[in-house]
């Protein structure tokens, strides 16, 4: 029905050729499930972009990690953001921002350009204050207290993430240590709109299309944040554990 010479469709059926997005259209409406095009689509895109490894992508250095996702932000306009044990990079001072990613260099035995890649994750910062953007942040309290630097280090950044929180394009919200939990903790996840969700690894960037999936993910960024406090009672948290670090 499609018109397609019967090698093609071997070499499709043995993963020899890889369908074209026109192909599958034109299957899915022949199969009476048009609808389902564009899932499978997404995944036929994902199939070699969603696992990428690091050591591919710092071979030169951690600059270029910092910078290659500068377009995906600039073009995004709601992000939602889930860290379980860090301050996502768009709220990290300077010094939190080399501590991470000193500690990173170190592990995986990178190339050092520590200079720039610290300049280039400041640089991505400028979305917050530029642009239609929209951030809605949600860090589990263990974010806030979770230490890689010095004490003093530790309470210049969330004194940082304080004030940044104040910015009207923020949301921010804490989910406390002891609240009563309805969903569980996860690795740490980036939705960008609804088009991709990024997950880092502590091998690899793991980068996620598909329709049905992404949907997986805007539920559970849901839950997660109905279980956070905001306001003055994130605040409170916040000025907690400076207190603590002081």
């Amino acid at each position: 029905m499609a018109g397609w010479h019967e090698s093609k469709c071997s070499r499709i059926e043995h993963a020899r050729t890889v369908p074209s997005p026109a192909d599958i259209r034109a299957w899915c409406t022949i199969c009476g499930v048009p609808d389902q095009a564009a899932d499978l689509t997404a995944t036929l895109r994902a199939v070699e972009s969603m696992y990428v490894e690091w050591r591919r992508m710092v071979r030169s250095g951690m600059r270029r990690l910092q910078e290659a996702p500068l377009p995906l932000y600039e073009r995004t306009r709601q992000f939602r953001i889930y860290e379980p044990g860090v301050i996502p990079g768009l709220f990290q001072t300077a010094e939190y921002a080399r501590a991470r990613m000193g500690r990173i260099v170190e592990f995986n035995g990178i190339p050092d350009d520590l200079d720039a890649a610290v300049a280039a994750r400041l640089e991505r910062q400028r979305v917050l204050r530029r642009g239609d953007h929209q951030f809605a942040v949600v860090l589990e309290e263990w974010a806030l207290r979770s230490r890689i630097g010095s004490t003093e280090m530790m309470a210049g950044q969330l004194a940082h993430l304080s004030e940044q929180s104040a910015l009207p394009s923020v949301t921010l919200g804490i989910i406390p240590a002891r609240t009563a939990r309805t969903m569980w903790s996860s690795p740490g996840f980036w939705i960008f709109d609804e088009s991709r969700v990024l997950i880092e690894t502590p091998a690899a960037e793991l980068a996620i299309t598909q329709p049905r999936e992404i949907a997986v993910y805007m539920r559970t960024f849901a839950e997660l944040a109905a279980m956070a406090a905001y306001g003055n009672q994130a605040r409170e948290l916040i000025n907690l554990a400076i207190a603590d670090f002081s």
